[in-house]
């Protein structure tokens, strides 16, 4: 086949390194027919989390947090079967690995400001609330 399709980039300029990843093979409980008996083709991919250096301090210890009950002694593991060959379900795990770590290490999101509404807008809903009630109230034949 061909050759794996660059740096996956987490984020920004951050990219895994390939010297950190470490990979397996076995076979795969997937689709394949007889073939599947013969070729490892399902893939583990295991990334060193706690003691790799790619990441920023900042990143590594968010992701560290965000991700603890996935962890087996600071080693996450991504695994992929879904195809016939190897060499896809490489490129599946470690893009699923790349998409883990991003959102692992996105900031956490701004906290939300209040706003108020404005008097006037409050004073119109509440006005035609009112209309609304009584435009049902009149639809009541108690009067009758």
């Amino acid at each position: 086949m061909g050759v794996m399709s660059g740096p996956y980039v987490i984020r920004g300029s951050v990219s895994l390194p390939e010297a950190e990843l470490m990979w397996r093979f076995s076979r795969s409980s997937g689709p394949g027919g007889q073939h599947v008996n013969t070729s490892d083709s399902q893939v583990e991919l295991r990334f060193d989390l706690a003691a790799t250096e790619a990441l920023p301090d900042v990143w590594k210890e968010r992701a560290l947090q965000r991700l603890e009950n996935r962890l087996v002694g600071g080693v996450i593991a991504v695994r992929a079967s879904e195809h016939r060959s190897q060499w896809r379900n490489r490129e599946t795990a470690l893009v699923r690995l790349a998409s883990l770590l991003a959102e692992a290490t996105a900031p956490p999101p701004r906290p939300r400001r209040k706003t108020r509404i404005p008097r006037g807008i409050n004073e119109r809903r509440l006005r035609e609330k009112k209309q609304r009630g009584e435009t049902k109230r009149g639809r009541s034949g108690r009067d009758w």
